[in-house]
């Protein structure tokens, strides 16, 4: 096995952090963390959701203060004290979810609180858009400033979050989970920007659980796992295989352990559904026991017929049969009195209620079932949840922790549980596994097994082919509201399935 350790650069580091170490009451976040930084470089930085790539990260952008450890910058010891502070440092990041204000233009968020002034009091707006334009020119963006961020796709949205932290002179650019909402074609933009950056001597630290970005995108690659260092290597001397085991201190020779189970009687039946979103005479069956993948490009339909089945878009023609019985689901509600649950997504926004507790969280679909009279059941409702956290193995202090505060294959870990509490016999995943790591995925896997085991049916929308064709019994390909294809497990392969997924 070819692992090769990353030789140092003659150049000396931007940044270097030395034996850091954050705790938080009752959890060591990072114990005896080492990370280097050098000019010009895209230093990939991966591990299980937990391991505490966004705890370092947090400490190096001012969010965190180290419990203990040291920072050095350009060989000088610094201490980071706020955000403000790492700003004025050089050090910009760029979150998952965007801090944008919606309804100020590109330039204004670009330069929010740094606005230029004519006089004390009186900001010069032209210079803002003066800079921006300047700004967004040398990161070869093509945008106008005086556009509003709520009129701009999620890639340009990206861009100005890029902009802001380069209009503050940024020499260490921090970017988490940069691709998770943009397509193949606005990455292969971004990578062309983050190629411009490095070549200007931004030095970049790159969190994704994407692996085939890795390779095209990074120079050496740092592995945490539980709070610790595991190394730092180069990224060409590296394979998947090897660094999905560093990860996770196991070999996952099986990425998709995919479990056949008996195939049951038909659940949900869908005749002729169209939406005025586009869904057009949409057919097809499930059955207990069965995973029905629904693969497709971006804007296929696949989302909308999840909605639609699921009662949040309004069905125009159709009929949608539970156990052979017709239903009218207008409502979610109605849609989860017919037994199906619901994987948004998107988790944050959809499928959590991120102020709450995870056991409010996890109770929240069915809240009838611990309350009588107007009056709820706590410790029904607390051993339930308890219980569930026992079952898919929740990383959480406790039930009363709020979600916001959870890694995302926790949090996804959650939302299956809400579901799992009000006994749905239907579940649409859409997206399961997106934002998760490779450990948390082999977890929800093993999930998915166990619910068809138990002749619970899925239907799973992925945008990873690979998860498509590993975790489903059949397959049906969607394009343009409708669907194009339909294959078995056996039958299915990606140039077929792309095939169906392009052709008009």
């Amino acid at each position: 096995m070819a692992r090769v350790k990353s030789n140092r650069m003659t150049d000396a580091p931007v940044l270097e952090m030395r034996h850091i170490r954050k705790t938080f009451p009752g959890v060591v976040a990072l114990d005896d963390v080492d990370f280097e930084l050098r000019r010009g470089e895209v230093h990939i930085l991966i591990g299980e959701n937990g391991a505490g790539k966004s705890t370092l990260m947090k400490i190096l952008s001012g969010a965190y203060q180290k419990s203990a450890g040291q920072i050095f910058l350009d060989g000088a010891e610094v201490e980071i004290k706020n955000p403000r502070h790492a700003q004025t440092l050089g050090i910009g990041i760029i979150y998952q979810e965007f801090n944008l204000i919606p309804h100020l233009s590109v330039g204004e968020n670009i330069f929010l609180g740094r606005e230029p002034q004519r006089l004390p009091g009186l900001i010069n707006q032209r210079a803002i858009f003066q800079e921006a334009a300047r700004v967004l020119s040398s990161l070869g963006v093509n945008l106008d400033p005086h556009r509003l961020v709520k009129e701009l796709k999620v890639a340009d949205q990206q861009m100005v979050e890029v902009a802001k932290a380069l209009s503050l002179d940024a020499r260490i650019l921090i970017m988490d989970e940069p691709t998770a909402a943009l397509t193949e074609h606005e990455i292969k933009e971004l990578f062309a920007t983050i190629r411009r950056l490095k070549a200007k001597g931004v030095a970049i630290v790159y969190i994704s659980h994407r692996m085939e970005e890795l390779f095209e995108i990074g120079d050496r690659v740092t592995v945490l796992r539980d709070g610790r260092s595991v190394g730092t290597y180069d990224v060409r001397g590296m394979s998947k295989s090897e660094l999905i085991r560093l990860m996770v201190n196991r070999e996952l020779t099986e990425l998709f352990p995919k479990e056949r189970a008996a195939k049951g009687a038909e659940i949900l039946r869908v005749e002729g559904l169209s939406t005025r979103g586009g869904l057009k005479d949409i057919n097809f069956s499930l059955h207990k026991g069965e995973v029905l993948g629904i693969a497709g490009l971006l804007g296929a339909g696949r989302t909308e017929l999840a909605r639609a089945i699921f009662g949040l878009d309004k069905i125009t023609s159709g009929t949608i049969y539970i156990n052979g019985a017709p239903r009218r689901i207008n409502s979610p509600r109605s849609a989860i009195n017919s037994g199906i649950g619901f994987l948004t997504e998107d988790r944050k926004s959809q499928g959590l209620v991120l102020p709450l507790s995870v056991k409010e969280n996890l109770c929240l679909a069915s809240v009838d079932k611990f309350s009588s009279w107007g009056m709820m059941d706590t410790g029904e409702e607390q051993r339930a949840a308890g219980q569930y956290v026992k079952d898919l193995r929740i990383r959480t202090p406790g039930l009363d922790q709020k979600v916001v505060f959870l890694s995302g294959g926790n949090q996804q870990k959650v939302v299956l549980s809400k579901w799992l509490c009000c006994q749905s016999e239907v579940f649409i995943f859409d997206e399961p596994t997106r934002g998760v790591d490779v450990g948390a995925k082999a977890e929800i896997y093993q999930l998915m097994n166990r619910l068809t085991a138990s002749g619970v049916a899925i239907i799973m929308i992925s945008s990873e082919m690979l998860e498509v064709l590993g975790m489903s019994d059949r397959i049906m390909v969607m394009r343009g509201g409708s669907i194009t294809g339909e294959f078995s497990a056996g039958e299915a392969t990606q140039e077929r399935i792309l095939q169906c997924a392009l052709e008009e």
